[in-house]
């Protein structure tokens, strides 16, 4: 399986799809190309999609309040995307009608999610099959940036409650599912260390035994791996598309990102585990477009020009500042 933090398209990468469009439509696909064939290579891929997309007839828009082209979710179908995270702090940007215009969007585009419900039913994740095995990928937020749901309408996406999260995944189980991942978006912005939220949710979470591996992201930048309670918890996974470093966000890891790879086994006692979480760090690069750069594999290539070559070292370092055990080598050394 494959996991990668925050899509965000800032208003230059907006720009920039209508420019890759002619002028006429946006076209994020070639933001993703690059990472297309790294994603498109495992049995699961899951993204975390930041900002909804805009509602039919409404306007587009950026920070602070998201509406998105719905051709975002075309170019995630296409980089090999299977589902995606939506649960996060800007969910309901756009109202109750961006969360339909987002679900939406995915769904025309073949990619399940988890996060946001179009009704009460889809707010209960489906138990989905992978290589015979049954998943439940259930998926949360810690806020929504002071905004408020309907009264009526609490069931449109989850925020973080360590009971309602292990209940949700024992559910997940009761319907058939052998194997429950969870999406977290959590932590502070702009730092790698972890929030004394993130620490106990994690704590409590991964204790009842009903969750398999948590993944997280909305930092914008890397967050360690840990253990916890014999289950993986990889805290967060930077930015994978966005136009960081830029206002509040100025360090350049926040051009680092990473694509987590967990393996499942299958024990012959019929148990599911996790193995060791590897990570193929990425990096966006701006000048080219805001292409998504696959870190070790170009820097294995040898096309890659000299200048390229610097900066995507200066990313590995700083990602194997953060996440170093589980990360590959450069080449050579």
């Amino acid at each position: 399986m494959a996991f990668s933090g925050d899509i965000l398209p800032h208003s230059p990468i907006v720009r920039r799809a209508f420019a890759n469009g002619g002028g006429q439509f946006h076209d994020f696909s070639p933001m993703f190309a690059a990472v297309a064939p790294v994603l498109s290579a495992f049995d699961l891929a899951i993204c975390h999609l930041e900002t909804p997309v805009a509602p039919p007839g409404e306007p587009l828009s950026v920070y602070p309040l998201y509406g998105v082209p719905a051709s975002i979710a075309t170019a995630i179908a296409g980089a090999g995307y299977d589902r995606c995270s939506t649960a996060s702090n800007h969910t309901i940007d756009r109202g109750v009608r961006g969360v339909d215009a987002t679900v939406n969007a995915l769904e025309a585009a073949g990619v399940a999610q988890s996060g946001m419900a179009r009704s009460p039913e889809e707010a209960i994740e489906e138990v989905f099959e992978v290589n015979g095995g049954r998943i439940a990928h259930l998926s949360y937020t810690f806020g929504l940036n002071g905004l408020r749901l309907p009264r009526d309408q609490g069931w449109r996406t989850k925020l973080i409650d360590p009971v309602r999260i292990v209940a949700d995944a024992m559910d997940a189980r009761a319907r058939g599912a052998r194997l429950v991942i969870v999406s977290m978006h959590w932590g502070v912005e702009g730092t790698s260390r972890l929030s004394t939220q993130q620490r106990s949710v994690a704590d409590v979470v991964t204790a009842s035994g009903a969750v398999d591996l948590i993944v997280g992201h909305h930092a914008h930048v890397v967050q360690p791996i840990e253990m916890v309670n014999g289950r993986w918890v990889v805290y967060g996974l930077g930015n994978f598309l966005s136009n960081m470093p830029t206002g509040n966000f100025r360090m350049p890891q926040s051009q680092d990102g990473a694509i987590a790879v967990a393996t499942v086994l299958e024990w012959p006692d019929g148990r599911l585990t996790i193995d060791t979480p590897q990570i193929l760090p990425t990096w966006v690069d701006r000048r080219a477009g805001w292409v998504i750069r696959s870190v070790l594999h170009e820097l294995d290539a040898p096309t890659t020009g000299e200048e390229l070559r610097r900066l995507l070292v200066g990313s590995w370092w700083r990602t194997a500042a953060v996440l170093g055990p589980h990360i590959g080598v450069l080449s050579g050394s």
